[in-house]
């Protein structure tokens, strides 16, 4: 298999996504045009470490690249003031220095942490993602969102701040457990849902083969990675179309915080279940057909993913207070909640009328259908 290549056009801070197996074990080459000196910072996690980080070393080395590696605790809980501070004291511990290159080897919770470390420390360093789960490899690591989440909600601290180059390994997906996989499958879903039926015909015929079929695992990455760089090049910072990679996420944040940051949701099945919900809201206001949402809860369902409410453990506040808690999220206009809702499967749009009491409607249904 050959390594794809994707370019994210935005002038001086264009970069690479390069896509393909292997690519941890080519790091050093790779990462080693970028270097003013030939030393990196590493950050990863304390699940990545044990499997990942002694090959990640030894590319580097093979270059004459030094690296020191900063271990973090995994989980969501990470992304938060703490881990935040920890990791930038010690990167200023390792004098990194603004023209070097700090690395963020991990998922989405260390690619958002580490890129955003990297945005205020020093006033901005550089940094490369290697991103080391499925929905890290076709989300979180294009685009130059980085963040934290706060008692108030998710990522409402932040920065857009672009990487210069991303490594996605498509071999690391083996290593994965299948629910970890299966979280990044909610944002590959996504991308089809918002923008490329075609894509969303494919993954019905394919999905299922993903775990399994390392050309197809690599086509989702790249098809899902392509349709990201395209939207990024448009609206950078989010002021237009960049919303709508949002499909899903206002439902997903709000449970993602009822449900404490914690294990009992990751984030992409929050994501999958905020889709489900998107198309279900977008049918009750008449926007499309009921095949829609039916299609989209058929597949998710055929993928062994969460789909509904009723699939996340433990309680759940009332309707009134999940509506509540959206609007905390960085969507929120002038005090309009908006929403990305479909007028068909691709077929996505952002919008801000939204009746409130037909999302409660919908979520009192969905949460009465727990007991």
């Amino acid at each position: 298999m050959t390594v794809d290549l994707v370019h994210v056009e935005l002038g001086a801070r264009a970069y690479d996504v390069r896509i393909g197996p292997g690519l941890i074990d080519r790091a050093g080459a790779e990462i080693a045009p970028l270097l003013r000196r030939k030393r990196v910072a590493i950050v990863t996690d304390e699940t990545v470490a044990p499997l990942h980080l002694a090959r990640l070393e030894a590319a580097l080395a093979a270059e004459g690249i030094a690296s020191a590696a900063l271990c973090l605790p995994a989980g969501e809980a990470t992304k938060g003031w703490a881990q935040l501070a920890r990791a930038t004291e010690w990167l200023l511990e390792q004098k990194v220095e603004r023209r070097d290159v700090v690395i963020a080897f991990g998922g989405g919770v260390i690619g958002d942490l580490i890129g955003f470390a990297s945005a205020i420390l020093r006033r901005g360093v550089r940094f490369v993602q290697i991103p080391t789960t499925l929905l890290a490899q076709v989300d979180s690591s294009v685009g130059g969102k980085t963040g934290i989440n706060t008692a108030q909600g998710k990522n409402l601290v932040g920065a857009f701040h672009q990487p210069s180059l991303v490594l996605a390994d498509t071999l690391v997906l083996e290593s994965l457990p299948t629910r970890d996989f299966l979280a990044g499958y909610g944002e590959v879903v996504k991308y089809g849902l918002l923008g490329d039926a075609a894509f969303f015909d494919w993954m019905e015929a394919h999905g299922p083969a993903l775990s399994t079929d390392r050309a197809k695992r690599q086509y989702a990455v790249l098809r899902s990675v392509q349709m990201k760089a395209e939207i990024v090049a448009r609206d950078e910072t989010e002021e237009g179309d960049r919303a709508l990679l949002n499909l899903g996420h206002t439902f997903c944040h709000a449970l993602e915080k009822a449900t404490g940051y914690s294990d009992r949701l990751l984030h992409g099945e929050g994501v999958a279940i905020g889709c489900a919900l998107a198309f279900e809201l977008s049918q009750r206001l008449g926007l499309c057909s009921q095949e829609a949402p039916s299609r989209v809860r058929a597949h998710l369902r055929a993928m062994g993913m969460k789909v509904d409410l009723a699939d996340i453990p433990g309680d759940l506040p009332s309707a009134e207070a999940l509506v509540a808690l959206m609007g905390q999220d960085k969507k929120v206009v002038d005090g309009r909640l908006r929403f990305i809702l479909a007028r068909g499967i691709g077929a996505a749009f952002v919008t801000d009328e939204v009746p409130p009491e037909t999302v409660r409607q919908l979520l009192t249904g969905a949460l009465t259908a727990r007991r």
